[in-house]
């Protein structure tokens, strides 16, 4: 399963473990549900902060990947 979805970024925290940056991101959906994901700093764009719209990249109905979301984009 693999598929893309709005989300608005509900939290953002960076950590550093052994020089190698983790960000714990929290974000929702249209439909109100929140779902949490680590993700190396290379699948979140850099100064993300809360607020921000993304697209939310998802495998196996896990997240994957984060990016801006484009101006255009289709709400749902």
């Amino acid at each position: 399963m693999l598929g893309d979805q709005l989300a608005l970024v509900m939290d953002v925290k960076v950590w550093d473990l052994h020089g190698v940056a983790y960000i714990d991101l929290a974000v929702a959906y249209k439909d109100r549900s929140v779902e949490t994901a680590r993700l190396g700093a290379e699948s979140v764009p850099e100064g993300l902060a809360v607020g921000d719209e993304v697209q939310v990249s998802k495998a196996m109905n896990m997240i994957v990947a984060v990016r801006r979301a484009a101006p255009d984009a289709p709400a749902g």
